[in-house]
């Protein structure tokens, strides 16, 4: 069975834009996301790294955060201790401490090793407090989140064959029952 990498670049980019609205992120917000190309395969995250894959779904989704001034940051995987792909300019931004590493397909992910290559000038950073993301496969972008995240349903449920589960965040509500919120 051939894979049709143009369909996953269009459910990313799908995913991407939908969520974007969804959290109405103003430019210089941080969108993480967290790929499996192994799941989006139909394999077994970790198990079947495809650089290819990765690319169709950086191709989908780093255009449109791009054009909105959202930054990305491309989680890796475990062997890296889920550290983070981000442009040195977020990092500078948001006052995150470089770490020394560069991810392969094989100790990083094919997603964020795709991420690497393509960034003008990218920089690896253990933590990260994003305004939303995707998770492509069950890849666990929670730890990157701000504190309160909001589960959001998209139009699709699926990037090839990886389950995509998407949060935004939102401010804590604090004060208690005599408290107003806008």
């Amino acid at each position: 069975m051939e894979t049709d990498f143009r369909q996953i670049e269009a459910q990313a980019r799908t995913a991407a834009v939908e969520l974007l609205d969804a959290a109405g992120l103003r430019a210089g917000d941080i969108f993480v996301v967290g790929c499996s190309s192994s799941e989006v395969l139909g394999g077994r995250i970790g198990k079947a790294s495809s650089m290819e894959t990765a690319e169709a779904v950086f191709s989908g989704v780093y255009p449109v955060l791009r054009e909105r001034g959202v930054y990305l940051a491309a989680q890796c995987c475990e062997h890296l201790n889920r550290a983070l792909i981000v442009e040195a300019d977020c990092a500078d931004k948001y006052g995150l401490e470089p770490v020394c590493v560069v991810p392969q397909p094989k100790a990083g992910g094919s997603f964020a090793s795709q991420a690497w290559r393509r960034f003008q000038r990218p920089a690896a950073v253990e933590h990260i407090r994003a305004h939303a993301g995707l998770d492509i496969g069950g890849t666990l972008i929670g730890m990157h989140l701000r504190d309160v995240a909001v589960p959001v349903r998209l139009s699709l449920d699926h990037v090839g064959q990886a389950i995509l589960l998407c949060a935004r965040t939102r401010p804590k509500f604090i004060g208690g029952s005599r408290a107003v919120y806008e």
